[in-house]
């Protein structure tokens, strides 16, 4: 028999309801005890579950799209269903005080489930959770939903003693339908995103290849006896903007303060430039370097490839819908640069997982720098912005006032690792391994990518710090083919 306390007041039956919700979702009886059940706190607590439902789609949707109505409707059917077994309840056991129970006890439950399930989504959609989690999310998501009416329904079996062979026909029957519902479901969530079919214009199917010719035939050659720096910048993901902007950004960085134009090439992955601009792919990205490394001058030029995007372990992605690209792999970009003779090397991998790239591209005649360790998440790609933690932290903040890759490199993992700290972030933790023949060269060659200050200039006119050496290099080649040369790197981790 269950007897029902009255009612306290509105706010003292708020706050009740919402007390036996909690003891519901631990399939404790003792929610009887606290349940009031009336009319206004039927509807108060229908409109509070509406809006906590709402919040949990808008945060799911990331704040676009638009309110649908049919959403809220296909959400409201299950409390509606609750009320009609109320009514089943109070007929069968001659209790007319249960009638609203079962939807009252559904829909408080619900308001802390759509609680939890908000701060959650806003946890992990700003990157404050631990990586294992990830995958549960949604499968914790329909186990909650399930068992907010399973829990309902315990309690009252236990409560009015229902046969065993009922409870489980009616708790099997229960389960399949949640499943079932919740996965076709997910098409009418109350705040809704129109799908958007991503197109590809049939001008850019034909112009991929005069696009590439168009960057790499103006591509000037090395001279002899002096050193160039040649620009490779690679944006993999197009449906992320970042990734477009940060190496358009970049490209002109080079191109203006380091001496690169002429000698730079962008591959771009957008929807914005898919006729203006050539494809990332496995075929520019190689055709390119092919290019690069026939201009250079294999003895004095150097190579500065940045690759920015998102990435997992081993693999750094290239993906432009609805084309459908193959991603990058240490063990091919490895080759693609082997291939193409180029010997001085400044390989930049921006994404997560990008330390895992260390081991198969390092190379006595390499830099390898990573936005992270090899098991390590990277930060800052958001659509909205010009660049990644990383790209703001070495290229617009570091390689503006540093003189040397290293300095560069050092400066932007303590501001990384600040932006991080102050955000919540677990560790990136970039990785800078330098070969051991290019560790002998790379003072000579950064001396013709940084050109001098004016402080320096005037110091060397008048003798204070001596002249100013000269940017452009004359210097001999060193052979790789001494069984003694090695590769000596360096890590630097959390500066």
């Amino acid at each position: 028999m269950i007897l029902l306390k009255p009612s306290r007041g509105f706010a003292d039956d708020f706050r009740d309801n919402l007390i036996a919700a909690l003891l519901t979702l631990t399939g404790s009886r003792r929610a009887f005890d606290w349940v009031r059940a009336t009319g206004w706190q039927l509807l108060s607590l229908a409109i509070l579950a509406c809006a906590t439902n709402t919040l949990f789609s808008w945060l799911s949707a990331e704040g676009v799209g638009h309110f649908n109505v049919q959403g809220l409707i296909s959400y409201l059917l299950w409390p509606f269903i609750a009320l009609i077994v109320g009514i089943f309840l109070a007929q069968r056991n001659e209790l007319p005080s249960l009638m609203m129970v079962p939807a009252i006890l559904w829909l408080a439950s619900d308001i802390w489930i759509a609680l939890f399930q908000s701060v959650l989504q806003y946890l992990g959609q700003a990157d404050r959770l631990p990586d294992w989690v990830y995958p549960l999310i949604n499968p914790l998501f329909t186990v909650l939903f399930i068992w907010q009416t399973l829990s309902v329904m315990w309690i009252f079996a236990r409560m009015l003693h229902w046969p065993w062979w009922e409870q489980v026909l009616i708790l099997a029957g229960t389960v399949t339908t949640l499943t079932v519902w919740q996965s076709a479901s997910s098409s009418q969530p109350v705040w809704k995103v129109e799908k958007q079919e991503i197109t590809l214009p049939e001008q850019a199917l034909y112009q991929q290849t005069a696009l590439l010719e168009d960057q790499l035939n103006p591509l000037l050659q090395g001279v002899p006896s002096e050193t160039h720096w040649y620009f490779l910048g690679v944006a993999g993901a197009g449906y992320q903007d970042v990734f477009k902007s940060e190496v358009e950004r970049i490209q002109r960085q080079f191109n203006t303060r380091f001496g690169t134009f002429g000698r730079s090439i962008a591959l771009i992955n957008n929807q914005a430039t898919a006729a203006t601009l050539p494809m990332a792919t496995r075929y520019s990205i190689g055709r390119s370097l092919m290019r690069i490394g026939q201009q250079m001058n294999r003895d004095n030029d150097v190579l500065f490839l940045y690759l920015t995007s998102h990435g997992n372990p081993g693999l750094f992605e290239l993906a432009n819908p609805p084309i459908d690209m193959k991603s990058l792999d240490p063990a091919w970009l490895r080759k693609a640069l082997d291939q193409s003779g180029i010997r001085w090397r400044v390989v930049v991998v921006s994404s997560c997982y990008s330390g895992s790239f260390v081991e198969g591209l390092k190379s006595p005649d390499t830099l390898v720098i990573t936005a992270a360790a090899a098991d390590r998440a990277s930060f800052g790609c958001d659509n909205e912005a010009d660049y990644t933690y990383f790209g703001r932290a070495f290229f617009d903040q570091a390689l503006r006032d540093e003189t040397s890759l290293k300095a560069a490199f050092d400066h932007a993992s303590k501001e990384i690792t600040r932006l991080e700290t102050l955000d919540g972030f677990d560790a990136s933790m970039p990785q800078f391994v330098l070969g051991g023949n290019l560790a002998l060269m790379l003072p000579q060659f950064e001396r013709a990518l940084f050109p001098p200050t004016m402080d320096a200039i005037l110091a060397g006119e008048t003798g204070a710090q001596g002249p100013m050496p000269e940017p452009v290099i004359h210097a001999a080649p060193l052979s790789t083919s001494n069984s003694h040369s090695h590769f000596s790197g360096t890590t630097v981790v959390n500066p």
